[in-house]
């Protein structure tokens, strides 16, 4: 039993320490399970968190031991959701202090409207067909931050919103699947403490919808 311990057991559990506190403080995956983040991220994607992004975090809390950098605007983030503590991602569209409003799916930061553009149709051809056809994709861009979203065609009720102001420590985050994502609009202006990292890549992605097979072309890619 002691050979077993000190020449099996022990060095496993060492080793799973230390994988656990690097997951905690340096650097993590997260599978995406939800279309909330399309055209950027799709359901099957695991993507890559930069954890030391921001800030360096006692392991296994969202406390700070230092701090380097704030989220910009543009940011893609990992956060505990104020309202039931779930890891979500999402994008940061709006700092503390910024001024934003959505009106008919056109962003408005410091009452300066987004411009939008065509979306690369590469990045198209990744939906399926239903959406290429019920959704318009495109590249938003304001004060100089420019990133892929999607909107349906038919207006919803989450197509407008009137001027919320940034609080100071706060963050405004929104998926870019506009219209299916739960986001600031209803979880609320995200603290700064819960932000766990900035998601940087697609690491790996697999096609639920055809048996998980492998997306091969999103392997180890960056996200706008």
């Amino acid at each position: 039993m002691r050979r077993f311990w000190r020449e099996w057991l022990r060095p496993l559990l060492i080793i799973i320490a230390v994988l656990s506190t690097v997951r905690s403080t340096v650097a993590d995956w997260n599978d995406v399970p939800s279309g909330s983040m399309k055209p950027t991220i799709l359901e099957g994607d695991r993507i890559f968190v930069n954890k030391l992004a921001y800030d360096l975090k006692i392991p296994f809390t969202t406390r700070h031991v230092a701090q380097w950098d704030d989220p910009q605007r543009g940011d893609i983030v990992v956060f505990f959701s104020p309202e039931d503590g779930k890891r979500l991602v999402k994008r940061v569209v709006a700092v503390p202090g910024d001024r934003i409003a959505l009106r008919d799916n056109r962003l408005y930061i410091n009452g300066e409207p987004a411009r939008y553009s065509d979306a690369d149709p590469q990045l198209i051809e990744q939906l399926d067909p239903i959406e290429r056809a019920n959704y318009l994709t495109a590249i938003e861009r304001v004060e100089g931050v420019a990133h892929p979203v999607m909107v349906a065609q038919r207006p919803t009720p989450r197509d407008t919103f009137g001027v919320v102001e940034v609080p100071a420590d706060r963050y405004f985050v929104m998926g870019d699947n506009r219209d299916h994502s739960r986001d600031s609009r209803t979880i609320g202006v995200i603290d700064r403490r819960l932000i766990v990292g900035r998601a940087t890549a697609v690491v790996l992605s697999f096609d639920r919808d055809r048996y998980f097979l492998p997306r091969w072309g999103r392997f180890f890619t960056s996200m706008p």
